[in-house]
């Protein structure tokens, strides 16, 4: 990667607490292989350097991780769903099972973790690993509260120097991730000014769904709810097909927070990827009217960052559920573009997807002499495939793309708009403290409540 690229640059790999993580991190270290006493080379994917991983969920996202992970040893499998666990098993027959990810943490030959839970759980499971030892791949949003957000991120930067991490926003992988970073740091349309971001998903729901019937035998219900406060069963909250039954519960409050963290984190990656930002020192946000039960579909939330070494201060704005930012040209249609971003710079507008890029110079000086377009050979390369970068990251130099430094940081910026919708007013914010300065009410919105027996900190 290029140096003026966001990935925290990694030490020489620490060693771990067992021999067998000791050999993990010699076999790998330097270029990736060793050369053992009686000649044989050992590979960065030879049998007796593979990770021993768990997989902390094993159904909807999971399915996306089988063939990546099949290459390593998948020896646990948790699930409160014993259905889905037993699809796990379909795949590594050879794991041990579980159905609580706090008993699964502490068996004893693990390396690694990916976890694939719901969101209200994500940051536990990643912070649980952490602190055990153990590398992290954490589907997004990697935190559902701004507390949550910077513990997970003091965790990792405490353990960053042994430890890979990578928040799940696969679609950073994208070419034009990269391409979309180049021409905003190389001055393609003039002085950055402001950014949007915008998803146009649309769910609405009244409130908590109503106690309807009895969980199945094979799903652990108290268990799915987990630090969440308690609410009664019912079968809507599971009535989607793997890899989007997150959209029947992750609007409820107590469950996720909406967009925000859904293709918020996503789309905002996009936008993040470019800007090299830090923690915002303001929030403001409008939308739906307040409900207590349900996060709102129509948001624009607006956030205030300092100058850095190569652009002036910015407005960064996340909009959704049909708020969209205004057009530069009546034939450019965002509202279009699902979920996109749109760079407003001194000289024009950088619109993109997660797949392509439209450039559009502005104004009679808008010549693109201002434009220093970098060499070829100075274009970043591809980032691969994404789950491998952080399986081949455990083994090497630790650096990932979305560490959880870069994605705590992202995910904590966005829920501020949320406590800054609650609320309805602009917070101010000290990223430093993590403490709201002009109001006591956000400061108390920025941690959530955990039913009894449930550790944040474990």
């Amino acid at each position: 990667m290029k140096s003026d690229d966001h990935t925290t640059p990694g030490k020489p790999v620490c060693a771990h607490t067992t021999p067998r993580r000791d050999f993990l991190k010699s076999a790998a270290a330097g270029a990736g292989f060793l050369i053992l006493p009686s000649g044989a080379l050992l590979g960065a994917n030879a049998p007796s350097n593979k990770l021993n991983v768990a997989m902390i969920g094993t159904w909807g996202r999971a399915d996306a991780h089988f063939d990546a992970i099949s290459s390593e040893n998948v020896v646990a499998l948790c699930d409160v769903d014993e259905n889905h666990l037993a699809h796990g098993a379909e795949k590594f027959p050879k794991a041990k099972r579980y159905v609580d990810w706090r008993k699964c943490l502490d068996q004893k030959d693990l390396d690694a973790v990916v976890c694939c839970t719901t969101d209200h759980t994500h940051a536990f499971i990643a912070n649980w690993a952490m602190n055990r030892g153990l590398h992290v791949y954490c589907e997004k949003p990697l935190a559902n509260s701004v507390a949550e957000a910077r513990l997970v991120r003091a965790t990792y930067l405490k353990n960053k120097d042994k430890l890979a991490t990578q928040v799940g926003t696969q679609r950073h992988s994208n070419p034009n991730f990269n391409r979309v970073r180049e021409l905003i740091r190389d001055g393609a349309v003039g002085a950055l000014r402001e950014v949007h971001a915008w998803g146009n998903r649309q769910l609405r729901r009244p409130g908590y769904l109503p106690a309807k019937g009895e969980p199945p035998k094979t799903l652990h219900y108290d268990l799915w709810l987990g630090p969440a406060p308690f609410h009664p069963y019912n079968p809507d909250y599971f009535s989607a097909g793997p890899g989007m039954n997150c959209l029947q519960w992750n609007m409820y409050w107590d469950f996720g927070s909406g967009q925000v963290g859904d293709m918020g984190s996503h789309t905002m990656d996009l936008a993040w990827n470019a800007i090299d930002a830090g923690l915002p020192t303001s929030a403001e946000a409008e939308g739906d009217a307040f409900n207590p039960e349900v996060s709102p579909v129509e948001l624009k939330a607006t956030f205030e960052h300092p100058a850095n070494d190569w652009r002036p201060a910015i407005r960064v704005t996340w909009h959704q559920g049909g708020a969209m930012p205004r057009s530069p040209k009546e034939y450019i249609d965002l509202d279009k573009i699902g979920h996109g971003v749109m760079f407003k710079g001194a000289k024009g507008f950088l619109i993109a997807d997660f797949g392509s890029r439209v450039l559009l110079p502005w104004g009679n000086d808008a010549d693109l002499t201002y434009y220093h377009r970098r060499d070829k050979d100075e274009v970043a390369p591809d980032m691969g495939h994404f789950q491998k970068e952080w399986t081949n990251a455990c083994k090497t130099d630790l650096k990932t793309s979305c560490d959880f430094d870069y994605g705590s940081t992202l995910i904590e910026q966005m829920l501020l708009g949320l406590v800054a919708y609650q609320v309805g007013e602009k917070i101010e914010y000290d990223g430093e403290s993590g403490k709201v300065t002009n109001n006591k009410a956000a400061n108390k919105l920025l941690k959530r409540k955990y039913r009894r027996g449930w550790k944040l900190k474990g």
